[in-house]
């Protein structure tokens, strides 16, 4: 990849992948899950209501993969990858306004299309050419762990932002501020995702950028083909619920924040300051999961990382130690990361062509990220109906009995690796 150029240059290559590949999902994911009690309060929502809208989203979402795998397979990862920041940064010009739920609804069903449909499968393809057969482990673990760094260190900053926005909040106006301090935290996402555009147009060469696939000659035919060999594969439905479970543990980190200021009892910026504390473990815990990868077989490392989380969410049952509850939250933080590094090199594990690429990432993300439909959703429902320590109960047990699908997934996907050698 990229042979021709130098290695300083091939570094920027890949900070802006990783830079774009995190902020483009920055306007419609970060504020929710890092400042979610704050969010809330000032756009006047429930959590089902914010779940319905992230529902949107989703089917939104849902119905762009697939032929967004087809586009991947056929233009320019570059341009496509340009078009996505820059429309769903647009985005931000309408949340800054702090719409009703109406237009949220409309906006976020926009995002479901801007942030996938041309970009998602283009920006794994992209990896899995980098990685090499060899070596996919870690290019994923390089790849989530520079995204998980960048989401962590600009939610710092936000938090900060959030901070100095309100440093005396009154009694009688506090949501006033609360609501001037989000539009600047909105405002500095909204840049940001720009910025990521930018990084794309000049980082990337354009000639270079092309060889990154030898399929962008697909006909209509070729990818009908594609998809007809793709979904008669077992091996491809497993990891699709292989991403489907630890998508809806990464949609469950959206939530600690707003437990840590129910159950835990901290304020605003503290919750949002703990999430963005633990987010730091992304970068380690990414690129380490894919270096064990690619010693131990990443079907294998995904069983145990699945097993440990069913013991983590477990753990969250109720108890009076809030220490240990804290700590609970870093822990979980830490098999979810794992797990979401890492699962998309079972594609080289498995032998799915490269030739179908797009169209595997495609398929099995369209199920996979089915989560964005049902789970904020669901999640919502299910802490509106019980307040506090018993809402979330409910929510763990949830995200147990779905880890134990990624689990057995998993150990499907481990046996036929291992019979097939």
């Amino acid at each position: 990849m990229y042979s021709s150029i130098s290695a300083s240059h091939r570094f920027l290559i890949v900070f802006a992948i990783v830079f774009a590949g995190e902020i483009i999902f920055s306007l419609p994911f970060h504020i929710a899950r890092f400042f979610r009690p704050t969010l809330l309060e000032v756009f006047s929502l429930t959590n089902t209501e914010l779940g319905d809208i992230f529902g949107v989203y989703g089917v939104m979402a849902m119905l762009a993969y697939f032929p967004g795998g087809a586009i991947a397979d056929r233009f320019s990862a570059k341009n496509l990858m340009i078009i996505s920041l820059a429309t769903t940064a647009l985005g931000g010009f309408i949340f800054i306004q702090i719409p009703s739920m109406t237009t949220l609804s409309l906006l976020f069903g926009y995002w479901g299309i801007t942030t996938i449909l041309l970009f998602w499968a283009a920006m794994i393809k992209i990896t899995r050419i980098w990685g090499g057969e060899s070596t996919q482990g870690i290019a994923f673990g390089i790849l989530d762990g520079g995204r998980g760094l960048v989401a962590a260190g600009i939610a710092s900053i936000s938090v900060f932002i959030l901070n100095s926005s309100i440093p005396l909040a009154s009694l009688f106006d506090s949501t006033a501020d609360k609501t001037q301090a989000l539009q600047h935290v909105i405002a500095f996402y909204t840049a940001l995702t720009f910025i990521g555009a930018g990084f794309i147009y000049f980082i990337i060469p354009s000639a270079n950028e092309q060889v990154l696939s030898n399929t962008n000659k697909l006909t209509t035919l070729d990818v009908f083909k594609n998809l007809i060999e793709t979904i008669q594969q077992p091996k491809v439905l497993a990891q699709a619920l292989i991403v489907l479970s630890a998508y809806c543990a990464y949609k469950g980190l959206d939530y600690f924040g707003l437990y840590a200021s129910q159950v835990l009892n901290l304020d605003d910026v503290a919750s949002a300051k703990l999430v963005a504390d633990a987010s730091f473990l992304r970068p380690v815990v990414a690129i380490a999961a894919g270096l064990i990868a690619d010693k131990l077989q990443p079907s294998r490392l995904i069983s145990i990382l699945f097993a440990l989380l069913i013991a983590s969410y477990l753990c969250f049952m109720p108890n009076d130690q809030q220490w240990l509850l804290q700590a609970n939250i870093f822990i979980t933080f830490i098999f979810v990361f794992a797990v979401r590094a890492v699962y998309f090199s079972l594609l080289a594990e498995s032998k799915i062509s490269g030739a179908i690429t797009g169209t595997a990432v495609g398929t099995i993300s369209m199920i996979g990220y089915t989560p964005d439909i049902f789970f904020a959703p669901i999640a919502g429902r299910i802490l509106d109906a019980n307040s506090g320590i018993a809402g979330f109960s409910n929510l763990f047990l949830l995200m147990a009995v779905i880890s134990l699908i990624g689990l057995i997934s998993a150990l499907y996907l481990s046996k036929f690796a291992t019979n097939k050698k």
